[in-house]
């Protein structure tokens, strides 16, 4: 196993998909499965033994909550980078693990493309959200009369505060904002600041759905 490789745990308590995730995971260069659990008890364990750098976590585990376990996971293993796995892309349950520190979220049935691009991208410091995903955030607001289509958005903000914007809307973490728009990252990070100020948000999560809905963030991460 290479320094860079990426270690990847996963806690989901329906034995044929997790038997499938871990098999798809095995297929990935760079990526190495190491420890599996089912239940919500597992987990403290489990990070304990294999140090993961990435915990794809079942929504719903037979003995307790993956959302409280995300939120617990915050504070006893903040380097653990948490991807989120569940049936439904309900739009109340991905902001409230995106709030509690998840780093992304998957639906199950994701093409193994797809898992494999979340966990590079959570291990990088990313926000992996699936495509379906991302409808659920965007689509409560998207009767708004024509805001997808706003040519110029948020005129509050200055000219590199939307292209901060922009870049953060992608899913890209704050060392690569700084390398893409020229600027380091204590920067980036006060521009953040002053991006959630000005548009009355509280996080991350939901500075990139507002500047989603407005057209900003269009372009993929290489």
């Amino acid at each position: 196993m290479s320094s860079g490789t990426v270690r990847v745990a996963i806690v989901d308590d329906h034995p044929i998909f997790r038997m499938g995730l871990a098999a798809s995971i095995g297929e990935m260069e760079g990526i190495d499965l190491v420890g599996q659990g089912e239940r919500a008890g597992d987990v403290a364990e489990l990070l304990t033994e294999t140090l993961p750098d990435v915990l794809l976590l079942d929504v719903r585990l037979p003995d307790g909550n993956g959302l409280d376990v995300n939120r617990s996971l915050r504070d006893t293993h903040p380097s653990v980078k948490v991807v989120m796995l569940t049936m439904s892309e309900e739009f109340d349950t991905v902001r409230t693990a995106l709030r509690d520190g998840a780093t992304g979220y998957l639906v199950k049935g994701a093409l193994p493309e797809t898992v494999e691009n979340a966990i590079r991208l959570a291990s990088a410091g990313a926000m992996p959200l699936d495509p379906m995903v991302m409808d659920a955030l965007i689509a409560p607001d998207r009767a708004g009369a024509g805001r997808d289509s706003d040519p110029y958005p948020f005129p509050q903000l200055t000219a590199r505060e939307r292209e901060v914007l922009d870049a953060i809307a992608r899913g890209l973490n704050n060392a690569t904002v700084a390398r893409t728009v020229y600027m380091g990252e204590k920067t980036v990070r006060n521009y953040i600041t002053s991006i959630k100020s000005k548009l009355h948000v509280d996080d991350r999560a939901a500075m990139i759905v507002l500047a989603r809905q407005h057209g900003l963030g269009g372009a993929s991460e290489p």
